[in-house]
C-alpha cells in the first residue's frame, strides 16, 4: 500500500507545529513498558483546507452523494467505497464518485467485503446469508471496476486479503457463540478463481484442528506472505494474548509468546485488533484494554512480526487506528485525534473542529496529514476530509 506525499506547505506547517511536541533522541532507547506518568502530547492548531485538483473523469456513471459504509483510499486522490447497493470509485479525493458495481449485484452493504490492491485490481465478496453461509460470490476486476469476473467461493462471511494480483488469503466465519468462533482458512493462487482450505477449527468437520482454538472471538487474519500469517482476537480470560501465527500456509498455528502485556492489562480481558503491516518488516498491532478508563496499547515490530515492543504511551479510550508508514499513525479516541511521526514514541493531540463524538464509524488516512472519516448519525452517513492531520475537516458528502 503505497502512501503518497502531501503538499510541501502542509508538511512545513505540521513540522512547525511539531516543535512543541516531545522529541525523541537521535538514538532512542528501546521502549518495553508504559511510563508511570505518560508524557502529554501537544495540541496542533488547524490549517486551511486546500483546493483539490480535478483529474480526468472515470468512464463510469456518476453517483450523487453515495451513503458510504466503507472506504479505502490509495493516495490523496484515488479511493474506493461500498454503499448498501454499490461499489464506487473516486479519483479526486472523494468529491466525485463513480458507480463501478458488477452488473448483477443489487445489494452490497454489510453483506459485502471488498479488498483493493491498487487502482486496477480489486475484489468484492458478497454472501447471501438468506440462502447459504457456506458459499459466496467473489468478483474480481483488473481494470478499475469497468469489468468484473465472477467466481464461487466455498466459504461465506469471509474476509479477503491479497498479496499481489494472484495470491491471496480468505478467513471464513463459520459461526460464533458463547465466546467461541469456528473459522476456516483458505488460499488462492489464481486471483480468487479457486480456493483451497488449509485449516478449520470447526469440530463438525472431519478435518478440524485445534492449534487455532475454537475458543475466542477472532478479529481478523493478517498475512505477511503465503506462508506466514496471524489471527487476532479476544478470549474471555484475563491477561491472555490472543494472537496466533502460522508459518506453513495456515496448516498449523501457535500462540505468540514474544509480546508482553502492560501491568494494567494483566487482570482484564484484552482485545487484539488485526496486525497492520506497513512494509515487509514494519508492523503495528493495537490492543484494547478495558478498565476504569479504557486504553489502547500500541506494539511495534521491525522484524516482520518476530518480536514486538510496547510503545511508551497508552491512548485513553483509543478506538480506530490507522498506520500509514513505519513512523506515521493516527488514532481516534472518541473526541480527539492522536498523531505520531516517530513510530508511536510520542503523540500530538489534535482536537477536530467538528465534534464527531461516537458518530465516527471509520477513519482512513494515507499519511499523517490527509485522511477521511465516515460518520453515521441517525442512519445518515456523511464523509469528511482533512489535510492537516485532523484539525480541520471539510464535509465532502454532508
Amino acid at each position: 500500500m503505497t502512501k503518497f506525499r502531501t503538499s510541501l506547505c502542509i508538511g512545513l506547517l505540521l513540522l512547525l507545529s511539531a516543535c512543541n511536541a516531545p522529541v525523541a533522541s537521535a538514538t532512542p532507547a528501546p521502549v518495553v513498558e508504559q511510563p508511570t506518568t505518560p508524557a502529554q502530547p501537544t495540541e496542533i492548531p488547524p490549517t486551511p483546507f486546500p483546493d483539490t485538483p480535478v483529474p480526468a473523469a472515470i468512464n463510469a456513471p456518476l453517483v450523487e452523494a453515495p451513503a458510504l459504509l466503507d472506504i479505502h483510499f490509495l493516495n490523496e486522490l484515488d479511493g474506493w467505497g461500498v454503499t448498501e447497493t454499490q461499489v464506487v470509485r473516486t479519483n479526486d479525493g472523494g468529491i466525485t464518485w463513480y458507480n463501478v458495481t458488477p452488473s448483477d449485484v443489487t445489494s452490497a452493504g454489510y453483506n459485502a467485503h471488498n479488498f483493493v490492491l491498487d487502482n486496477e485490481h480489486a475484489w468484492l465478496q458478497i454472501t447471501d446469508f438468506a440462502t447459504s453461509i457456506e458459499t459466496s460470490a467473489v468478483y474480481r476486476t483488473s481494470d478499475g471496476g469497468l469489468t468484473w469476473v465472477k467466481a464461487t467461493a466455498p466459504f461465506g462471511g469471509g474476509r479477503l486479503t491479497f498479496l499481489d494480483e494472484k495470491n491471496g488469503w480468505a478467513f471464513g466465519d463459520l459461526g460464533a457463540g458463547a465466546g467461541s468462533e469456528a473459522v476456516a482458512v483458505y488460499q488462492t493462487t489464481d486471483a480468487g478463481e479457486t480456493w483451497k482450505q488449509t485449516y478449520t477449527n470447526d469440530p463438525n468437520q472431519p478435518n478440524a484442528g485445534n492449534s487455532l482454538p475454537l475458543g475466542g472471538i477472532k478479529s481478523g487474519l493478517t498475512p505477511l506472505n503465503m506462508q506466514t500469517a496471524w489471527v487476532s482476537g479476544v478470549v474471555y480470560s484475563d491477561g491472555t494474548v490472543y494472537l496466533y501465527r502460522t508459518d506453513d500456509g495456515g496448516a498449523n498455528w501457535s500462540q505468540v509468546t514474544t509480546l508482553a502485556l502492560p501491568d494494567v492489562a494483566k487482570n482484564t480481558q484484552v482485545n487484539f485488533n488485526p496486525i497492520q503491516f506497513v512494509s515487509d518488516k514494519d508492523a503495528f498491532v493495537t490492543v484494547n484494554i478495558p478498565s476504569d478508563q479504557s486504553q489502547m496499547a500500541v506494539y511495534l515490530s521491525n522484524d516482520a512480526g518476530n518480536t514486538w515492543s510496547l510503545t511508551p504511551i497508552l491512548i485513553p479510550n483509543g478506538s480506530s487506528a490507522d498506520f500509514m508508514s513505519a513512523t506515521e499513525a493516527v488514532i481516534y479516541n472518541g473526541a480527539q485525534f492522536y498523531v505520531t511521526h516517530d513510530a508511536a514514541r510520542t503523540w500530538s493531540i489534535i482536537p477536530p473542529d467538528v465534534a464527531f463524538g461516537d458518530t465516527l464509524t471509520l477513519l482512513d488516512f494515507v499519511n499523517a496529514s490527509t485522511g477521511w472519516v465516515i460518520t453515521d448519525s441517525n442512519d445518515h452517513r456523511a464523509l469528511y476530509r482533512t489535510t492537516d492531520g485532523g484539525a480541520t475537516w471539510f464535509a465532502i458528502i454532508p
